[in-house]
């Protein structure tokens, strides 16, 4: 999850459905609540910790915080140096997420498939919107952590294209980079808050309208491919933290439009070849774990 927030365009929630983790991921997130300050409040540690079910969230959040740490820098490269691969790569493995999760829909009804139409559009809307850049100091950062973290949970939206959307994504990544505290103390409260809120309200629907959710965020993965389309064109461009000029509204392209507008190799095969593996390690993965399964 961590290695695919860092990336726009990537959802970590889309891992959590993959491996299977995500309902129990919402209901741990869920149960920080009156409940768990009561406790908390008491002194009542060991209870506190199988009420939040502490050591599957100790074990997730130390994954997610190691892959950040380790592969801001690594993947802040490939992407500056062979993006096309990356999201070739990227691609197949949304595809293949969108078809697994398409089990969890089972049978289909109108309202189903109008929940998935709107879920595509909802994403494909996201995804061709110009950045809009936000100001507002440790403000600005409080709100952005508030509403990219609530990307970040749901599979198909990337927290990371949120964030570039705000136009506050080169400035989160050199954050985490050079370790500004504070910078990171802010967003992560921002973050925390929104995942309270918005955990809440996903736990409610897919408990509540399970077929529908769950054609709504497979829609959600469907429209995302947009963004991960491997060969686009840039439509608006913004200056980024090292003074680098970077696109911020593309629009996806044929493999020859692009050699015609860069000059540079589409790279077809090869980029078939990584969309192949990314479909198959989903694949592999939801095989593995049971992934997500029929309702």
């Amino acid at each position: 999850m961590g290695a695919a927030d860092i990336v726009p365009g990537v959802s970590g929630g889309t891992m959590a459905f993959i491996t299977g983790i995500y309902d129990r991921l919402l209901g741990s997130i869920r149960s920080f609540d009156l409940a768990a300050l009561r406790l908390l409040l008491a002194g009542r540690v060991r209870e506190l910790w199988r009420h939040v079910d502490g050591a599957f969230l100790l074990a997730l959040l130390a994954g997610i915080a190691t892959s950040i740490l380790s592969l801001a820098r690594l993947i802040s490269w490939v992407l500056e140096h062979h993006p096309v691969p990356l999201w070739a790569f990227f691609f197949g493995l949304i595809l293949a997420s969108a078809l697994v999760l398409l089990q969890q829909v089972g049978r289909w009804t109108p309202g189903r498939v109008a929940c998935l139409a709107l879920g595509a559009g909802a994403a494909l809307l996201v995804a061709l919107s110009p950045a809009m850049g936000l100001g507002g100091g440790l403000a600005g950062v409080f709100l952005a952590g508030f509403v990219a973290i609530c990307a970040m949970i749901l599979p198909g939206i990337s927290g990371s294209f949120i964030l570039v959307l705000l136009g506050m994504y080169a400035t989160v990544l050199a954050a985490i980079k050079s370790l500004d505290l504070l910078f990171i103390a802010v967003f992560a409260l921002g973050a925390a808050c929104g995942l309270m809120v918005f955990s809440r309200l996903l736990y409610w629907l897919l408990h509540r309208f399970h077929a529908a959710t769950m054609a709504l965020l497979t829609g959600f993965l469907f429209g995302s491919l947009a963004v991960v389309w491997p060969w686009k064109r840039a439509l608006d461009w913004v200056v980024d933290s090292q003074g680098e000029p970077r696109p911020v509204q593309q629009v996806p392209i044929l493999p020859a439009e692009y050699l015609q507008l860069t000059g540079d190799s589409p790279q077809t095969w090869l980029c078939l070849g990584l969309a192949v593996f990314g479909a198959l390690a989903v694949w592999l993965v939801h095989w593995r774990w049971g992934g997500a399964r029929p309702s």
